[in-house]
């Protein structure tokens, strides 16, 4: 059982899927501060330019005291999400298109001659021949001897 287990976690996939986890939770760090940063403070410079004193203000709702809910913060995680999602499907295209790259083209396999197709191909021969024979032994009777 120990043994089945190495080889499970040493075969290629596992640790693929090891390192894709601990680069995708990294890069997510690095987005989320991306967005929290730059982008959100952006935004509200951008809104404040139109009267707004702060950007995410409306996207709070305080239905009670103490009952707070942050539309702002769902907004932030989704483009957070989005920018994480979109960032990785390019490196996934990236790194599957260099792994084309260095797989050797598949060349297709001519079909393995049998006994009966060279078989076949004999028959096919017998019968045109016999069949130019025909045409020509019928000619010959047909044809007139005093013309």
């Amino acid at each position: 059982m120990i043994k089945e287990f190495k080889e499970f976690i040493l075969r290629g996939n596992v640790i693929d899927l090891a390192v894709g986890v601990v680069i995708g939770s990294a890069f997510t760090a690095i987005v989320t501060s991306l967005v929290e940063g730059l982008l959100t403070p952006l935004v509200s410079l951008v809104f404040s330019f139109f009267g707004s004193e702060d950007a995410f203000s409306g996207l709070v709702w305080e239905p009670k005291k103490n009952v707070v809910f942050n539309f702002g913060q769902v907004i932030t995680a989704i483009i957070t999400f989005l920018i994480t999602a979109f960032v990785l499907f390019l490196i996934v295209k990236a790194v599957n298109k260099l792994r084309n790259l260095h797989q050797k083209p598949v060349e297709e396999e001519e079909p393995e001659v049998t006994a009966e197709d060279y078989l076949q191909e004999i028959r096919d021969l017998l019968k045109v021949q016999t069949e130019s024979r025909t045409n020509i032994t019928t000619n010959d009777i047909n044809r007139d001897p005093f013309n």
